[in-house]
Protein backbone atom coordinates (compact mmCIF):
# COMPACT_ATOMS: atom_id res chain seq x y z
CA UNK A 1 0.00 0.00 0.00
CA UNK A 2 1.59 3.27 -1.13
CA UNK A 3 0.30 6.33 0.71
CA UNK A 4 2.24 8.83 -1.39
CA UNK A 5 2.56 9.30 -5.12
CA UNK A 6 6.07 8.66 -6.48
CA UNK A 7 6.21 12.22 -7.87
CA UNK A 8 5.31 13.80 -4.52
CA UNK A 9 8.11 15.50 -2.58
CA UNK A 10 8.57 13.69 0.73
CA UNK A 11 10.70 16.30 2.48
CA UNK A 12 9.65 15.92 6.13
CA UNK A 13 10.86 18.06 9.02
CA UNK A 14 12.24 14.99 10.84
CA UNK A 15 13.86 11.73 9.73
CA UNK A 16 10.77 9.77 10.83
CA UNK A 17 8.14 12.16 9.45
CA UNK A 18 6.23 15.00 11.03
CA UNK A 19 3.02 16.18 12.66
CA UNK A 20 1.59 19.14 10.74
CA UNK A 21 -0.82 21.34 12.73
CA UNK A 22 -4.24 21.51 11.07
CA UNK A 23 -5.05 25.15 10.44
CA UNK A 24 -1.44 26.27 10.22
CA UNK A 25 1.72 26.40 12.24
CA UNK A 26 5.18 24.91 12.15
CA UNK A 27 5.42 21.13 11.62
CA UNK A 28 6.63 19.06 14.55
CA UNK A 29 9.52 16.82 13.44
CA UNK A 30 9.49 13.17 14.47
CA UNK A 31 13.18 12.88 15.34
CA UNK A 32 13.40 9.42 16.93
CA UNK A 33 11.42 6.17 16.98
CA UNK A 34 9.92 6.66 20.49
CA UNK A 35 8.58 10.02 21.59
CA UNK A 36 6.69 11.23 24.65
CA UNK A 37 4.25 14.06 24.06
CA UNK A 38 3.03 16.39 26.77
CA UNK A 39 3.26 19.71 28.57
CA UNK A 40 6.31 18.85 30.75
CA UNK A 41 9.73 20.10 29.70
CA UNK A 42 11.19 16.56 29.77
CA UNK A 43 8.81 15.38 27.00
CA UNK A 44 10.32 14.84 23.55
CA UNK A 45 7.46 16.82 21.99
CA UNK A 46 6.42 19.63 24.29
CA UNK A 47 2.93 21.08 23.74
CA UNK A 48 2.49 24.10 26.00
CA UNK A 49 -1.31 24.10 26.21
CA UNK A 50 -3.32 24.01 29.44
CA UNK A 51 -5.54 21.17 28.21
CA UNK A 52 -2.54 18.91 27.38
CA UNK A 53 -1.47 16.63 30.25
CA UNK A 54 2.08 16.61 31.62
CA UNK A 55 2.73 13.29 29.86
CA UNK A 56 -0.19 13.04 27.48
CA UNK A 57 0.75 10.23 25.08
CA UNK A 58 3.57 8.21 23.57
CA UNK A 59 4.41 7.74 19.90
CA UNK A 60 6.34 4.62 18.88
CA UNK A 61 7.52 3.37 15.52
CA UNK A 62 6.74 -0.32 14.99
CA UNK A 63 7.57 -2.16 11.74
CA UNK A 64 7.63 1.12 9.82
CA UNK A 65 4.31 2.46 11.20
CA UNK A 66 3.65 4.97 13.95
CA UNK A 67 1.44 3.95 16.88
CA UNK A 68 0.03 6.19 19.59
CA UNK A 69 -0.78 5.31 23.21
CA UNK A 70 -2.74 7.57 25.54
CA UNK A 71 -0.98 7.74 28.90
CA UNK A 72 -4.12 8.28 31.02
CA UNK A 73 -4.37 11.87 29.87
CA UNK A 74 -7.09 14.15 31.12
CA UNK A 75 -8.38 15.22 27.68
CA UNK A 76 -7.60 12.13 25.61
CA UNK A 77 -6.35 11.26 22.16
CA UNK A 78 -8.40 10.85 18.99
CA UNK A 79 -7.51 9.42 15.60
CA UNK A 80 -9.74 10.54 12.74
CA UNK A 81 -12.27 11.78 15.29
CA UNK A 82 -12.49 8.57 17.36
CA UNK A 83 -11.17 8.34 20.94
CA UNK A 84 -8.40 5.74 21.29
CA UNK A 85 -6.14 4.24 23.92
CA UNK A 86 -3.69 2.65 21.46
CA UNK A 87 -3.90 2.83 17.69
CA UNK A 88 -1.82 2.63 14.53
CA UNK A 89 -1.40 6.04 12.87
CA UNK A 90 -1.65 5.61 9.13
CA UNK A 91 -0.10 8.32 6.96
CA UNK A 92 -2.38 11.30 6.36
CA UNK A 93 -4.65 10.46 9.33
CA UNK A 94 -5.77 13.23 11.68
CA UNK A 95 -4.43 13.02 15.23
CA UNK A 96 -6.04 15.04 18.03
CA UNK A 97 -4.09 15.54 21.24
CA UNK A 98 -6.55 17.15 23.66
CA UNK A 99 -8.22 19.47 21.10
CA UNK A 100 -5.13 20.19 19.03
CA UNK A 101 -5.26 18.56 15.59
CA UNK A 102 -2.33 17.37 13.51
CA UNK A 103 -1.95 15.66 10.15
CA UNK A 104 0.38 12.65 10.51
CA UNK A 105 2.87 12.63 7.66
CA UNK A 106 5.44 9.91 7.02
CA UNK A 107 6.31 7.22 4.49
CA UNK A 108 6.09 3.69 5.99
CA UNK A 109 8.22 2.15 3.24
CA UNK A 110 11.03 4.62 3.92
CA UNK A 111 10.87 3.57 7.59
CA UNK A 112 11.19 -0.15 6.86
CA UNK A 113 7.57 -1.25 6.35
CA UNK A 114 6.86 -4.10 3.96
CA UNK A 115 3.80 -6.22 3.28
CA UNK A 116 0.48 -5.42 4.93
CA UNK A 117 0.37 -2.93 7.83
CA UNK A 118 0.76 -4.41 11.33
CA UNK A 119 -2.40 -5.27 13.24
CA UNK A 120 -4.27 -2.35 14.70
CA UNK A 121 -5.00 -2.68 18.42
CA UNK A 122 -8.24 -0.69 18.32
CA UNK A 123 -10.37 -3.83 18.62
CA UNK A 124 -8.67 -4.61 21.96
CA UNK A 125 -10.18 -1.48 23.51
CA UNK A 126 -13.67 -2.66 22.65
CA UNK A 127 -12.87 -6.20 23.78
CA UNK A 128 -11.54 -5.06 27.15
CA UNK A 129 -14.75 -3.14 27.87
CA UNK A 130 -16.73 -6.38 27.87
CA UNK A 131 -16.83 -8.80 30.77
CA UNK A 132 -14.69 -11.93 30.89
CA UNK A 133 -17.83 -14.08 30.63
CA UNK A 134 -18.96 -12.20 27.52
CA UNK A 135 -15.48 -12.58 25.97
CA UNK A 136 -15.66 -16.32 26.63
CA UNK A 137 -19.04 -16.46 24.88
CA UNK A 138 -20.92 -17.40 28.03
CA UNK A 139 -24.11 -15.55 28.80
CA UNK A 140 -24.59 -14.05 32.22
CA UNK A 141 -26.59 -16.15 34.62
CA UNK A 142 -29.53 -14.81 36.54
CA UNK A 143 -28.04 -14.14 39.97
CA UNK A 144 -31.43 -13.85 41.66
CA UNK A 145 -32.10 -17.54 41.27
CA UNK A 146 -29.68 -19.99 42.90
CA UNK A 147 -29.62 -22.29 39.84
CA UNK A 148 -29.43 -19.62 37.16
CA UNK A 149 -32.34 -19.76 34.74
CA UNK A 150 -33.07 -23.42 35.43
CA UNK A 151 -35.53 -24.71 37.98
CA UNK A 152 -34.07 -27.08 40.57
CA UNK A 153 -34.84 -30.73 39.93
Amino acid sequence: MNYYDDDEDLDFAGPYGQLTPVGGGDPIPLIKDRLTVGRRSECDVQLKFNNVSGQHCRLSLEHGYWFIRDMNSRNGVKVDGRPVIRKRLDPKCKLSIARHEYLVEYDPQALGAYGPPPADDEYLDELMRSSLMDRAGLSKRDTKRPFGNKDPE
